[in-house]
């Protein structure tokens, strides 16, 4: 399950950003708890009243990201879903995260709707680490579109994207995927258009 020890870490951080689009089709962000992770499935929840709401019952795109002390940053971008049985998730998110019980006391944790992410796609930064680390990570049977940059057969050997790449990532003119920054230097550099970029 490769998935949950990312979602694990967004767990630990607990409050990330989720971004959403409104009415107008303008991103919207605002931090947000995340209440259970579990067998690569992420539960939080947010009141009826809440602008938040209304953008997810509108369009069931999200995507969420967070980082930790140690540099670690998860972006996911996912699908999420209104669960059946509200009254026990509400309940059972209580029991998980005491401190709710503060702000929504007593029946008023009703006002709460719990939704789950269990569809999606997302990629795991280690900044802390040199050179830095990139992973990525699907849930459910979300189709993964590669990203980054390759070398193709155009490629002369010059040794320029190798010289000027920021994490030295590029060795025997083939890019490390677990290290590149993504960052476009050599794709715009290759004197030969050898470089392709994939996904978006």
């Amino acid at each position: 399950m490769k998935a949950q020890k990312y979602l694990d870490i967004l767990r630990e951080i607990k409050d990330v950003a989720f971004a959403t689009v409104d009415e107008n089709g303008k991103p919207q962000v605002r931090i947000i708890d995340v209440m259970i992770v579990e067998n690569e499935k992420l539960y939080f929840c947010t009141a009826r009243g809440k602008a938040f709401y209304q953008q997810l019952i509108q369009n069931e795109n999200v995507a969420i990201t967070g980082m930790n002390q140690a540099f670690q940053m998860i972006r996911l971008n996912g699908v999420i879903y209104r669960l059946s049985q509200q009254k026990e998730w509400i309940d059972r998110i209580f029991k998980e995260n005491p401190s709710m019980n503060h702000v929504y006391p007593g029946e008023s944790r009703y006002i709460l709707e719990a939704f789950c992410i269990e569809q999606g796609e997302g990629e795991f930064f280690d900044l802390g680490k040199e050179p830095i680390v990139i992973e990525s990570f699907i849930l459910g049977n979300e189709d993964y579109q590669q990203k980054g940059f390759i070398i193709n057969e155009d490629c002369i050997h010059c040794g320029k994207c190798e010289r000027i790449c920021p994490q030295q990532c590029i060795k025997d003119f083939v890019i490390s995927q677990t290290h590149c920054l993504h960052c476009g230097l050599c794709y715009e550099e290759c004197p030969v258009k050898a470089i392709v970029k994939r996904g978006g």
